[in-house]
């Protein structure tokens, strides 16, 4: 069931709040499965970059590929500008609403409050946003996590969100049973709801393994019950990040877990000068796929289906059908999910498989636990 989020709905839904608004899941985006009959020629589809860039083989990379494909199927050019840095988000989405765009995606939760505030002043442009619910009014408890008001903070944005808690947790359970030294680790770009959602996962997954097992594989560089953890401070693929690696694996991790962009590469790098036996757990994209000259470190990926989200969207807006109501990716609708351990399917336990599908069907059922302060869907 999709939730509208019209601020217009305010009044009926502001005393249920957020669990209101993102209890009910939209069906997944089926990729160029929009109805493009009647877009209007002149729909101009944008997107702006966070500072990761749409070459960043995950995050941007997907939300870009999305755009490109509906807009191809549109028979439209879309425009897209990349954002080098925090200050870049505002005059860049000012400079989109300049070009006459129609619908604007922005990708990623740092950009939420000024595609807020862009929404607001120009309301008669579309605004779509990934990973961020867009209802900032809330505020902030003390561990940082968002408690908005479960009420987006304009009519015209479309939050695309995933319950990435889900997939995580089976990566976890992965992880745990991979791992030959009995510890795992896992660090973040900087500590937004939509990072630590996947670290939240990745610990209840290693967390359930060892309730099963009879097992005791520790997790490293992240506390789901203190919310704290290691971040490098940023996206980007630089020394910190390879610092935060090599103090991981100094620990004895032998699988990690980056989350944020580009710094899985600098995770990467430590590994390859290190010589260390590591394995890497990739984010949003399948990395195996993305990243052909280091796709043999990749045990698996935690997927979240960014490109047919956007595209969903995108195709909807060009035919004049563009809804507000949030999409949440979950298990059940597939706009979640793990990769193939492709190059380690040989290397994982032969039973490894048959249990992850267990504990899907658990999920989905919710026989199976994975809940995370971060979610997106409350119970």
């Amino acid at each position: 069931m999709a939730i509208t989020t019209r601020k217009a709905a305010a009044g009926a839904i502001a005393g249920v709040g957020l669990m209101a608004l993102l209890a009910g899941c939209a069906s997944a985006p089926s990729t160029g499965s929009g109805d493009t009959t009647g877009a209007a020629s002149d729909f101009l589809p944008c997107m702006v970059s966070d500072a990761g860039g749409f070459t960043d083989k995950s995050f941007n990379q997907l939300g870009y590929e999305g755009l490109t494909e509906a807009a191809k199927e549109l028979g439209v050019e879309p425009i897209t500008v990349q954002s080098d840095k925090a200050d870049d988000y505002k005059p860049n989405l000012q400079s989109l609403a300049d070009q006459g765009c129609s619908l604007i995606v922005s990708v990623g939760f740092a950009l939420s409050a000024d595609t807020i505030t862009a929404a607001n002043a120009n309301p008669d442009i579309d605004y779509a946003i990934i990973d961020d619910p867009a209802d900032n009014t809330g505020g902030k408890d003390d561990k940082g996590n968002d408690i908005g008001d479960g009420v987006t903070d304009a009519p015209n944005i479309k939050p695309i969100l995933f319950d990435t808690v889900q997939a995580a947790f089976l990566a976890g359970y992965a992880a745990a049973d991979y791992s030959k030294t009995g510890v795992v680790g896992t660090f973040g770009g900087q500590p937004y709801p939509s990072v630590k959602i996947f670290m939240d996962g990745f610990a209840e997954g290693v967390a359930y393994y060892n309730e099963q097992k009879g097992k005791s594989v520790q997790v490293v560089g992240w506390d789901v019950a203190a919310q704290t953890g290691s971040f490098t401070g940023g996206f980007e693929a630089n020394d910190t990040a390879k610092q935060l690696a090599r103090t991981l694996m100094d620990q004895n991790a032998d699988v990690l877990l980056p989350v944020g962009g580009p710094i899985f590469l600098s995770a990467i790098a430590e590994i390859q000068e290190t010589g260390k036996d590591v394995a890497m757990v990739g984010v949003d994209a399948d990395l195996y796929e993305t990243n052909a000259e280091n796709k043999s470190l990749f045990l698996t990926s935690i997927l979240k289906g960014m490109k047919a989200g956007v595209s969903d969207t995108v195709a909807e807006a060009g035919a004049g059908k563009f809804d507000p109501a949030a999409y949440i990716g979950t298990l059940e609708n597939e706009g979640v999910g793990l990769a193939p351990f492709h190059d380690f399917e040989s290397k994982v336990s032969p039973t490894l498989a048959d249990e992850l599908d267990t504990i899907k069907a658990g999920i989905i059922d919710g026989s199976i636990k994975a809940t995370s302060v971060s979610s997106p869907v409350k119970k």
